[in-house]
């Protein structure tokens, strides 16, 4: 895996990078020319950890940044639980926030955590400068993790709900198309159980995540996930909303161990 001094050295020093839809600048955007907060919120089997080479190099431009895991999950696996729901990942942000003093925030969600950060946002909407859904789900009112998990996933979480079980089993980490073997074998050594309870409690809405000014969803195109693509296509047709489509070529579903660089610039043109 690439050393970090060297991923900051190539990442810093890059030309224009392109996407589907729009054209990312190597340096900060002007918009982020100052010193930001960035939260960044994991999906699914992940943690704090996976955001390792995106903070690094946020870090080095000078931004502070947060990357917790949430309760059950890394460094918190150890609080792994049937008593565990969705509420208790969106209260994991929304007291970081509280305890930390985070105000004028980049919030980033990657795959599921575009559920607890969407709950989240109903509480600390005005502490959010930004919302950045990086293959996120944008769940609505009403609706649960279950109803719109992928089909290769469904029929493992109903199983290990069945039989009553804390924790969703790891996957084999080539669902989620990572490039880099060595990466992949590093993705696979930290995944951890997912909390089965967060699946089946309703998300609360009222629409605060919308009301957010500035928003991007970034898709990551070779990744198959229907649910995504129609976010896209709804967030296209939203001027509020900017999107930004990498290919398969780029990255598979986890944008933040594939391509570091490109998200990092995404993160801070966002700012």
């Amino acid at each position: 895996m690439m050393e970090r001094r060297t991923l900051i050295k190539s990442a810093l020093g890059a030309a224009l990078a392109t996407t589907g839809t729009t054209r990312i600048a190597a340096a900060p955007a002007k918009a982020a020319a100052g010193p930001r907060t960035f939260v960044l919120v994991h999906g699914a089997w992940h943690g704090g950890w996976c955001w390792r080479d995106v903070a690094t190099l946020l870090r080095a431009q000078g931004h502070i940044v947060h990357a917790p895991s949430l309760t059950g999950l890394a460094d918190r696996s150890h609080l792994l639980a049937t008593s565990l729901t969705l509420q208790t990942h969106i209260d994991d942000i929304v007291n970081l926030f509280r305890w930390e003093d985070i105000d004028d925030a980049v919030l980033v969600a990657h795959s599921y955590g575009g559920w607890p950060v969407s709950g989240a946002v109903e509480k600390i909407a005005d502490k959010v400068r930004s919302i950045v859904f990086v293959d996120a789900f944008l769940p609505d009112n009403g609706q649960r993790v279950i109803d719109l998990n992928a089909p290769q996933f469904q029929q493992a979480l109903k199983d290990a709900i069945a039989r009553g079980e804390a924790g969703r089993p790891v996957p084999p980490v080539k669902a989620f198309g990572i490039k880099d073997p060595a990466k992949a074998a590093w993705v696979q050594a930290k995944m951890t159980p997912q909390p089965t309870g967060v699946a089946t409690q309703p998300i609360a809405l009222t629409g605060a995540r919308d009301r957010i000014a500035r928003k991007t969803y970034v898709r990551a195109t070779g990744y198959a996930m229907p649910m995504f693509d129609s976010y896209l296509a709804h967030a296209r047709q939203d001027p509020s909303w900017k999107t930004i489509s990498l290919g398969a070529s780029e990255c598979g579903h986890d944008v933040m161990v594939d391509a570091p660089a490109t998200l990092a610039r995404i993160l801070m043109s966002a700012a």
